[in-house]
């Protein structure tokens, strides 16, 4: 972050965002295409203002306020939008090298100009200045000695949204940048995958929408959310209002703050007016009260042909303000009971009434030092989710002992190390970032038994709230397994001599508590394995201290938290709207957790269906080695077969599942299945093949059809990988590249975010081929990948075809990523030869249409960071590796790739089938 924010805005900050003039016209505005859409307003702040040239737009460096905000109008809902734009820059700027050098935020609209606060857009990512956007790399990633570059964007326009606010912000620029030539194409598609996967939509009727709550006891709660109506009126919609006793039992009439409406109960109006669709409801709830449902439905019954009215999200919710975590605390580092003290104070409540709250007491006595055991195993199941999920993932936790007794810690994959005494909460042995999350974790602590509620201890005097010693303490990644461990301590046995401890022990999970309770109500991480991690914990901090008095409030709102975020991750059919295959495991591990957790209580029998139907076509994405391909963002290769055999325990036998690879069609299933192709094969004295590609929608990455390839028992085509170990700079910016994939870059723009769909296959003599279709390339051209696979995986082609405008010149760039291990070299201009010891593999360019354009070998080009290429990740940075680079040129159409043969006879055989007539028609369609 560049800095914190002003206090307020420029004088010229924040405007309406599309009532205003229109821009001056792009120079190449004469005959637009009837589906291009221009800027139909501009706006500037903080200094930015209008180019010299029409259509350009110049954003000044002024931190975060400069900003160009384009207005788009009569946009098409659920329709995926190609952005095309060019940035220019100061040839001087000095933060070239910067990957958040500007940000492009998108703000959709509704007709009446109202900003509509969406979960999740498909293409973007949640950002902090504006509600989505797509971060831009500066100057140092775009060719060497350039002054402007043309850039492409994508994103799936929301619905029921219709007008864009498309706003260019200073950043990291220490110097003005321009903008100019913005415009937006629609990218036509036909395919259900364009459309898929979408967040649920929370349509409102005559029947309610039921949002149910548990309260605490004299506590207002506060719901805030958005309404969308397309007759925008005073009378859109209602919340009707139950509040129920702590038996169940329904409380009379009059509610505060609630009018009745004969036929409608206790009512709330929510109305829709034009630029103010919000709400926010503050519920007093009566005395006695201890659950509200509110049932969020229109005025017009069915036969009244209501509007259409949606809750654009899920409400927000949370306690009133005396209860929240920003004024429990204030400026006080609170330890543990001095917190729970507040809390008492807070809720109105004798002081000394937080004596009562722990574990293994009554209320008006005092914990004498051992919780009984009974009572807690009662009130803690065994088996807290994250833990659980931590285990299916890692296998036993690796913390041990040395030689002198002392805690020998083995976290990230890394070195064992010693535990100093005291511990330093600071520590970063190894400058690795996910070694220091998982120290901040304290999942450690689990083996250490009767040493890890002192060392607990110890973490919360040294980190109190607002204070952490270590920053990334705070990371949802530590967070939240943090917060089930403080729990877990909290409410298990103390020696007698530890009995102060506990106070401590129960006052840190409190605070916890609170933090992830507002973290999930307000879904601050989005519908992301962080938010249901986030759920999860809140929800065993309930369960392990429900003498709390925000207990069952917490444990309320954790469950329907995490029905919703799991839905929106997982499909009925087990389609993942995830993309990255290790998330997945983490996702498929919490799910199973959680529905051991939860043991039949809902929503856990929905979370295990949707888990397990998410499994399809898992065991087949492991190489002979027994690793994941690392598809997506990826840790640096583990022991995945393990953890793949433990998230199958329940399912089929590993090995079997391996050896089955049907033909089928990936739209008809769910699970892994659904969006990768995986194939097998074991000859006898050659060892395992092995083959597997992706064609999730990108979603960070830009590996969208991309493969590996291991044959005779050796790795050969490998991923750069998406290593969670190289979060910044070039190395973060290469990882996520088409750079770092065996994909296709055409006209040298990267692939964007798009929809990609399996098209077809063909069974051939000893061979299959797979078509899969993608809108990864903007507007103007249809791309296909073909692959063509024989059975024994010993040889393999790997086929682009791009077709556009009979006129358009055309050329591609197809990447081929070798392992490091191997010795790869240019045998002649149209030949490539891999050798691994005694293996050879060869790669030959392949034309169907088209022209050869180059073939080029690059192992650990370094220099300037916009050009890196030829490393793939390792354990603590990038390994340098070769990659081949193969090129072709055209017009109106270009079709070709690389054959992949382990010898002449094989690639033969592959040059036959693609002459063949079958595969001629294949490629054709």
């Amino acid at each position: 972050m560049p800095g914190p924010l002003p206090d307020q805005p420029p004088a010229d900050g924040p405007q309406d965002l599309l009532n205003g003039p229109p821009p001056d016209p792009a120079p190449d505005a004469g005959a637009p295409d009837p589906d291009t859409r221009i800027p139909v307003t501009a706006r500037y702040a903080g200094g930015a203002g209008a180019g010299g040239r029409p259509g350009e737009h110049v954003v000044a460096a002024k931190n975060r306020w400069a900003r160009a905000v384009l207005g788009f109008r009569d946009l098409a809902p659920d329709t995926w939008y190609a952005l095309d734009l060019t940035l220019a820059w100061d040839p001087e700027e000095p933060a070239g090298a910067a990957l958040d050098f500007a940000l492009a935020g998108f703000d959709f609209l509704a007709p009446d100009g109202s900003s509509l606060d969406f979960e999740a857009v498909p293409g973007l990512v949640r950002t902090l200045p504006d509600p989505h956007g797509i971060w831009l790399p500066g100057p140092a990633y775009r060719p060497e000695g350039a002054r402007a570059a043309a850039l492409r964007l994508a994103f799936r326009m929301p619905a029921p949204a219709s007008d864009l606010a498309l706003g260019f912000r200073s950043w990291r620029n220490t110097a003005p940048f321009r903008v100019s030539g913005v415009r937006l194409r629609p990218v036509a598609s036909g395919h259900p995958a364009a459309s898929a996967f979408r967040l649920p939509r929370r349509r409102l009727g005559p029947e309610p929408l039921v949002l149910a709550q548990t309260l605490v006891p004299g506590a207002g709660l506060v719901l805030r959310g958005q309404i969308f109506s397309e007759r925008p009126d005073e009378h859109a919609a209602y919340a009707g209002l139950r509040y129920r006793d702590a038996a169940g039992a329904e409380l009379p009439l009059p509610y505060p703050d609630a009018v009745s409406v004969p036929g409608h109960g206790a009512s709330v109006n929510l109305p829709a007016r034009p630029q103010a669709r919000r709400f926010t409801l503050t519920l007093r709830p009566p005395a006695g009260a201890a659950s509200v449902e509110l049932g969020f439905r229109t005025w017009e019954d069915a036969d009244e042909n209501p509007p259409a009215v949606e809750l654009v999200a899920a409400p927000e919710v949370a306690l009133e303000e005396p209860l929240r975590l920003e004024s429990l605390c204030g400026d006080d580092l609170l330890d543990g009971p001095s917190f729970l003290a507040r809390l008492a104070e807070r809720l109105g409540l004798e002081p000394g009434a937080e004596a009562g709250w722990m574990p293994g007491t009554e209320p008006g006595e005092t914990d004498g030092g051992a919780a009984s055991e009974a009572t807690t195993a009662a009130e803690m199941p065994a088996a807290p989710p994250l833990a659980l999920a931590r285990t299916l993932r890692r296998g036993p936790e690796g913390t041990g002992r040395g030689a002198d007794g002392r805690p020998v810690l083995r976290l990230a994959g890394l070195p064992d190390w010693p535990l100093p005494d005291p511990p330093d909460w600071r520590a970063d042995p190894y400058r690795s970032v996910p070694w220091r999350l998982d120290y901040q974790s304290l999942a450690w602590l689990a083996p250490l038994e009767r040493e890890a509620p002192a060392l607990a201890a110890a973490w919360a005097a040294r980190n109190p709230w607002g204070q952490p010693a270590d920053p990334l303490s705070l990371h949802p990644a530590a967070l939240s397994l943090r917060a089930e461990v403080l729990a877990g301590l909290a409410a298990g046995p103390l020696p007698a001599e530890e009995a102060g401890l506990r106070p401590v022990l129960v006052g840190a999970a409190a605070q916890h508590g609170v933090a992830l309770a507002e973290i999930v109500g307000q879904n601050a991480f989005g519908r992301s394995l962080h938010g249901v991690q986030a759920a999860a914990a809140l929800l065993v901090v309930a369960r392990a201290l429900p003498r709390l008095p925000l207990a069952p409030f917490w444990d309320s709102l954790a469950l329907r938290s995490l029905g919703e975020a799991v839905a929106a991750l997982v499909g009925p059919d087990g389609r993942f709207a995830e993309p990255a295959l290790q998330r997945r495991l983490d996702l498929l591990g919490l799910g199973r957790a959680l529905a051991a957790y939860l043991a039949g209580e809902a929503p856990g029998p929905d979370i295990a269906a949707r888990f397990e139907a998410g499994l399809a076509g898992l065991p087949g994405l492991l190489d002979p080695g027994g690793r994941l391909p690392p598809f997506g963002d990826a840790p640096p290769a583990g022991d995945e077969a393990a953890w793949v055999a433990r998230l199958l325990t329940r399912g089929p036998d590993l090995v079997a599942a391996r050896e089955v690879a049907p033909e089928r069609a990936p739209d008809a299933v769910g699970g892994f299945a659904h969006d990768t192709l995986s194939a097998r094969a074991e000859a006898v004295g050659r060892g395992a093949a092995h083959f597997a590609c992706t064609f999730a929608p990108p979603q960070g990455h830009a590996d969208c059809t991309s493969f590996v390839l291991a044959t005779e028992g050796v790795r050969w085509i490998v991923e750069a990988g998406g290593s969670e170990s190289l979060e910044a700079g070039a190395a973060r910016h290469y990882l996520v590249s088409a750079r770092a994939h065996n994909v296709a870059v055409l006209d040298g723009h990267e692939p964007v975010s798009g929809p990609a769909w399996h098209a077809g296959a063909l069974r051939l003599d000893g061979a299959a081929a797979h078509r899969i279709e993608t809108r990864l390339y903007g507007p103007d051209v249809a791309h296909a990948r073909i692959f063509l696979l024989l059975d024994e995986l010993d040889g393999v082609a790997v086929i682009d075809r791009f077709r556009g405008a009979a006129s358009n010149a055309l050329a591609f760039e197809g990447l081929l990523h070798l392992a490091p291990e191997a010795i790869v070299a240019l045998s002649g201009p149209r030949r490539a030869l891999a050798q691994q010891g005694a293996r050879r593999l060869n790669l030959v360019p392949w034309i169907a249409e088209g022209r050869a354009a180059g073939l080029t070998l690059v192992n650990g080009r370094s220099e300037p960071p916009g050009a890196l290429q030829g490393f793939v990740a390792g354990q603590r940075g990038l390994v340098p590796a070769s990659t081949l680079s193969y090129a072709l040129a055209g017009r109106g159409t270009v079709c070709g790739g690389m054959l992949i043969a382990t010898d002449l006879t094989v690639e033969e055989r592959l040059t036959r089938l693609l002459a063949g007539e079958a595969m001629r028609g294949f490629l054709a369609e």
